[in-house]
């Protein structure tokens, strides 16, 4: 079974990085299987975070909570064949305000933070593999302050749906009324209207 898990993540190190057989071979024994059960978490707020997951089986939400209100609000839902980290807390490490949840049973294969840092050391495929998760990173949270700043809550629906066609069967509506940034009824409303226009 991790053989499997392993040639997923291969497979996905040399599409994400175009990192070589040699690259690749020279973090084999760093990385780590791991599970995690439904509702239990990757990290815990106010942690330092010191690990990348490669996802390989499962979907996560990140999420914050407020102190003054102890209210949720989800940020990012992050799935199959995605990197998983606290980036700022993993490269600065401090702790991290986020938590980062299982919404399903899932796999990962694991690597720490200071195990990275040696293979940026020996070798620029690796060195190329850390900025291009900086990027994805920095990305992600572009197009999300983006989105709140520029979208409608329904546009914001919209994208989430173009971007993960399963979510629905995934996640529950209340994790997305959240990640949107509004209360179940406008949700229903945005959906029915949705369904009503097509």
């Amino acid at each position: 079974m991790i053989s499997s898990q392993r040639a997923v993540l291969h497979h996905h190190l040399q599409q994400f990085a175009q990192l070589s057989d040699d690259d690749i071979n020279l973090s084999t024994d760093f990385w780590l299987h791991r599970t995690i059960a439904k509702h239990d978490t990757f990290t815990f707020r106010n942690s330092v975070c010191k690990h990348v997951g490669f996802i390989v089986k499962g979907i996560f939400r990140v999420y914050y909570i407020d102190p003054g209100t102890e209210k949720e609000h989800n940020l990012y839902f992050i799935a199959e064949t995605n990197f998983l980290t606290s980036l700022k807390s993993l490269l600065t490490k401090t702790t991290c305000p986020y938590i980062i949840e299982a919404l399903e049973d899932a796999e990962l294969m694991v690597i720490e933070h200071d195990q990275l840092q040696r293979l940026y050391a020996r070798s620029h495929g690796w060195e190329r593999f850390g900025r291009l998760l900086a990027e994805q990173y920095f990305m992600f949270n572009q197009t999300r302050s983006e989105s709140l700043l520029t979208q409608t809550a329904e546009q914001r629906y919209v994208d989430l749906l173009n971007n993960y066609p399963n979510l629905l069967n995934r996640v529950s509506l209340g994790h997305i009324s959240s990640y949107l940034g509004i209360k179940g009824p406008s949700l229903s409303r945005i959906r029915a209207q949705l369904t009503h226009s097509h």
